[in-house]
């Protein structure tokens, strides 16, 4: 039997994630004091130099619980998500042996709290946010969504309206341009170190307006609230495959080189002999004939990697922005 419900209990507001970071970060000093770990909080260790949080040296600290809840990334209908993502969650239930809860999360924030809190076990992390969940909730990235050649990421693309007057880069000076949030890499932080080197600033050449998801971004162009948007591909793919916008009402302006998509991420604290279980129902899941196949179009498998080789160019286009892996940064 499965479990499903809207609210996970016990998980704070995203307003209060930096207090929670302030106070777990303070008992995590007494916990993983005194070790290498880069840029990772002070409640974890990284002695192999991987750039993600160790299994805890302590088998008492190891996490290996009856049920396992699992989130995907915030998205703007997420009852719709629960359904589609049901037969996975039969599948994961299944090799694991565990009740799988689906936790249809509200913001970045809110999830990455849940898994530093030990709240949720395995996650599905935006493209951006996913160094913040490494960094401050002890996520380990291990799987992306591919083909079964191992192909896997999105593309950055500049959307106007068809009746525009914007057909390149340059033309977005002294626009209004829909950012989806600070955090988003394809949203926010990509446009940011890309666009300079095409001449556009921006925040200084046109005015940025946060339009809060990929969704309402595209739709602000449809419907004209702003003059061009730059939004992840596999996002505005989906849309239009459900009918959410005509795509003869909009114009492909520029489209960048593939990004990795979201990461699917288990705790570093859970039990070495689950995580092989995790990571067999990921990598033993076919997309075809499933309501998951049918939203993720192209999408064939579940593609292992790791974060330190496939997060650096994200890692680069986040340092290039000054971007700190802090709770601040990530609201």
């Amino acid at each position: 039997m499965k479990f499903y419900k809207k609210r996970l209990p016990g998980v704070l507001p995203s307003a209060a994630l930096a207090a929670s970071v302030l106070m777990l970060g303070a008992s995590g000093q007494a916990l993983a004091a005194d070790c290498e770990r880069g840029a990772l909080d002070t409640l974890y260790c990284d002695a192999n130099g991987d750039m993600v949080a160790d299994l805890p040296k302590d088998e008492s600290k190891w996490n290996d619980p009856d049920t396992l809840i699992f989130a995907y990334t915030p998205v703007e209908d997420p009852a719709i998500y629960s359904d589609i993502w049901q037969p996975f969650i039969d599948h994961l239930s299944e090799v694991t042996g565990r009740d799988v809860r689906f936790f249809a999360v509200q913001s970045n924030a809110a999830q990455v709290e849940a898994m530093r809190s030990g709240r949720l076990h395995i996650a599905g992390f935006s493209t951006g946010p996913t160094p913040f969940a490494v960094n401050l909730a002890g996520a380990v990235p291990f799987a992306l969504m591919g083909s079964d050649s191992g192909r896997f990421g999105y593309t950055l693309q500049v959307f106007t309206h068809r009746d525009s007057d914007i057909h390149e880069i340059k033309d977005l000076k002294g626009k209004r341009v829909a950012h989806t949030s600070p955090t988003s890499n394809s949203g926010n932080q990509a446009p940011r170190a890309l666009f300079p080197e095409m001449g556009i600033v921006p925040g200084e050449d046109y005015e940025i307006s946060f339009s809060g998801s990929h969704d309402q971004s595209m739709l602000g162009v449809v419907a004209k609230d702003y003059d061009a948007a730059p939004v992840a591909s596999e996002v505005v793919d989906r849309m239009a495959a459900r009918g959410l916008y005509d795509t003869d009402d909009v114009r492909l302006v520029w489209e960048s080189d593939r990004f990795p998509t979201t990461s699917y991420n288990y705790a570093h604290n859970l039990h070495p002999d689950l995580v092989e279980k995790v990571r067999e129902a990921f990598y033993t899941f076919k997309f075809a004939g499933t309501e998951l196949g049918e939203e993720f179009e192209g999408v064939e498998t579940f593609v292992p990697i790791n974060y330190k080789d496939n997060w650096k160019v994200i890692r680069t286009i986040q340092a290039s922005n000054g971007v700190q892996y802090t709770p601040d940064n990530l609201k």
